[in-house]
């Protein structure tokens, strides 16, 4: 709900109403929430200053919370720490769960030379088996037939 809020998705668009709403889901247990609150902190959107430090900590928690995007965001903001060894265990983690984002990421940084062949074949190796186990004729079909308004 505080995504519609933000977007203004069939009620009236309202910024503070979006991020009083996540707050409240983050309170309850929604990980979800917290990637979206430690977005609005890292943009300086939705009527809060930015500040690193909180965007960090809300990413810190929708990780614990397994939360997939807030773990591949870690991943990017220990990349622009230089710190890549943290780096990749947040994208091996997220990638490992399907985030394609952070497999190409750590394709990305193998071929900088920062990951051994044999990190990029298992992160490789877990993508591809969580992308296989996920995959069902009846969810592609869905997919296909869902209106495009979802």
């Amino acid at each position: 709900l505080g995504c519609r809020y933000r977007r203004g998705g069939g009620v009236p668009q309202d910024s503070n109403k979006a991020l009083e709403l996540w707050n409240r889901a983050a309170r309850l247990g929604c990980a979800k929430s917290h990637c979206a609150i430690a977005y609005a902190y890292y943009s300086g959107d939705e009527g809060v200053e930015k500040d690193m430090t909180k965007a960090k900590y809300h990413w810190e928690l929708g990780a614990m919370g397994r939360d997939v995007l807030s773990r591949h965001n870690l991943g990017l903001l220990e990349c622009l720490t230089g710190n890549m060894n943290r780096a990749m265990k947040h994208f091996m983690i997220s990638a490992a769960f399907g985030n394609d984002d952070s497999m190409e990421k750590i394709q990305s940084i193998f071929s900088e030379g920062y990951v051994t062949k044999d990190d990029f074949e298992k992160a490789l190796r877990a993508h591809k088996e969580f992308k296989d186990e996920m995959q069902c004729d009846h969810r592609d079909e869905f997919r296909r037939n869902m209106p495009s308004e979802l």
